[in-house]
């Protein structure tokens, strides 16, 4: 892995190689981090991938942070890594609930599944994406779980119910109130001899009588 030092002088040549772009570098958490905007996105992307002293070749992971009291209340953050260098790079670009970020997946494929993601959870939308779907949640679902302001009642679930053979929707039934917590580990609970047990029970010494 990168040392400080090494991390602090890579920063210093992104932002020396892109001297037109809006974009901020600096070293948080011993972590090289670029906090870009949105028209700088995919030049920031595209210089990270393909320079020689960078070549952070692999996304992987993308997701969304929501901050409801920001005017932009969505982070997405980018977890570039390059395994050429052994090391990593998180990028940060801000954004609200009408502005789209440009899609990525035309530099990184797996960009694909985690903006769909981003866009279910969140309600991130992301230009240029060539399939924008829900990809967790059910077709006919309303609004995005994961906004720190979505209401936890008036909604609707789905499962499939064994007994009517169908998929049914029913209210959502929040009981965390009367929950019970069992805290002991699966192995103080279990009293039953499963088996191969009787294999590890202490052999019984035996003693000549005198």
């Amino acid at each position: 892995m990168a040392t400080i030092k090494q991390l602090e002088n890579l920063g210093r040549h992104i932002k020396k190689s892109l001297p037109k772009l809006s974009f901020r570098v600096k070293v948080e958490y011993g972590e090289l981090m670029v906090l870009t905007d949105r028209q700088s996105l995919l030049d920031v992307l595209t210089f990270l991938k393909e320079d020689i002293k960078c070549q952070f070749k692999m996304l992987v992971d993308l997701c969304g942070v929501d901050y409801p009291e920001r005017a932009e209340r969505f982070d997405v953050v980018y977890n570039l890594l390059s395994l050429r260098h052994n090391t990593r790079i998180r990028v940060k670009v801000t954004t609200d609930e009408q502005t789209p970020i440009p899609s990525v997946t035309e530099l990184y494929k797996t960009a694909g599944w985690f903006e769909r993601e981003a866009w279910d959870m969140y309600g991130i939308f992301f230009s240029d994406h060539p399939d924008l779907r829900r990809l967790l949640t059910d077709y006919g679902f309303e609004g995005h779980p994961l906004r720190k302001d979505f209401p936890l009642t008036g909604f609707v679930e789905v499962r499939y119910d064994e007994e009517e053979k169908r998929v049914v929707y029913e209210p959502v039934k929040l009981t965390q109130d009367f929950r019970t917590f069992d805290f002991l580990s699966p192995w103080e609970g279990m009293n039953e001899i499963l088996p191969g047990d009787e294999k590890a029970a202490p052999a019984k010494s035996k003693r000549k009588k005198a």
